[in-house]
């Protein structure tokens, strides 16, 4: 059975283009479009989609209060469109936060809408699977305290950085396990997260906002350091160099280390075995598809501890899922354990 989407946009040109694309999938159906939130929300009710593609700035009623909407009456998946504007990025976190499953960028010019017929079906297809009713309960505020944690086994060596990955779901996840944890953490994190061009700096200035560490989108040569966490920029692959006991970053193009993703989770793993061997933690959170399986081969090749986000909590159970299958995570943890189960083995207290 086909997927049924509404598309409310208030652009007739955007409306046109999206269901040119839809229409060309077979496995997805357009039932409906509105020009706005309220006219959004009435065919909601009447037609009862699958999915639900929204546009952020429309009149009468706005994406974000249409959202709020939706997530509190009838959840459903929707995926935002997003204009690739410094503001159109911040509401776009915004619209994560507030429960919106995934967003595509607006698309600018030829190339523009090529990408765009790439990555909505995709991602109109994720969302059939993800679990909304989750989703909506993920998005509440989440503590600042970390809880006592369950514990598992004691590191070989002290962790001096943590690696995490995320795709689909995971802009929240991020939010959720960071913001717990507390400033004097003795080891420094680096994130990818899978987004588009343009996204990944107010996703950093967001959570720099809410954290208690300090956030920022990763620049050539910063220092890894600790508590600062750095967010892998969009577009680009991250990597580590080493001089001593000092640890930079080095921002690259793919430079022949083929990658559906950038930033991928696998070359920075990679790239994190090399530069620490046994003395990083790696995590990998909700999200589709299978970026860091193989990375997190070359972390377990060095003896260091990998933790794996659960199903049950997952958006999207794919990247853990992968890797749990190919036999290189330590421990599946529930997300609201995350930030203390990684707390407990940066401090060297011993997992049970």
């Amino acid at each position: 059975m086909a997927i049924k989407v509404l598309v409310i946009d208030d652009s007739a040109f955007m409306r046109r283009v999206i269901v040119s694309i839809l229409e060309k999938d077979p496995e997805i159906q357009v039932i409906g479009y509105a020009r706005n939130g309220v006219e959004g929300l009435a065919k909601i009710e009447k037609l009862k989609p699958d999915v639900v593609t929204l546009d952020i700035e429309m009149p009468e009623m706005d994406g974000l209060e249409t959202l709020k909407r939706i997530m509190s009456t009838n959840p459903l998946p929707v995926v935002m469109l997003s204009a690739h504007t410094t503001e159109g990025a911040f509401l776009t976190i915004r619209a994560l936060e507030l429960g919106a499953l995934d967003f595509v960028g607006k698309p600018e010019g030829k190339n523009g809408i090529e990408m765009l017929s790439e990555e909505l079906p995709r991602k109109i297809k994720v969302a059939t699977i993800a679990k909304i009713n989750r989703y909506v309960e993920s998005t509440r505020w989440p503590s600042k305290t970390v809880p006592k944690e369950q514990l598992v086994s004691r590191p070989s060596s002290p962790i001096e950085v943590v690696g995490i990955a995320a795709s689909t779901g995971g802009p929240t996840a991020l939010q959720k396990v960071l913001v717990s944890v507390p400033p004097g953490i003795m080891a420094g994190f680096v994130v990818v997260q899978h987004m588009p061009r343009g996204f990944t700096g107010p996703f950093a200035n967001r959570l720099n906002e809410l954290c208690r560490l300090e956030v920022k989108e990763a620049c050539q040569n910063d220092e890894v350091r600790p508590g600062r966490v750095l967010i892998a920029p969009a577009g680009y692959q991250v990597e580590f160099n080493r001089t001593g006991t000092i640890v930079t970053i080095n921002i690259t193009e793919d430079q022949g280390k083929k990658s559906l993703y950038k930033p991928s989770a696998d070359i920075m793993f990679r790239s994190l075995a090399k530069a620490y061997g046994n003395r990083s933690l790696a995590v990998i959170l909700t999200g589709m598809g299978n970026d860091g399986t193989e990375g997190l081969k070359e972390i377990k090749a060095a003896r260091s501890l990998v933790l794996a986000q659960d199903k049950s909590s997952c958006i999207v159970f794919g990247m853990p899922k992968s890797a749990i299958e190919a036999g290189v995570v330590d421990r599946v943890v529930p997300l609201s354990d995350m930030a203390s189960t990684i707390v407990n083995l940066v401090q060297r207290e011993s997992w049970r």
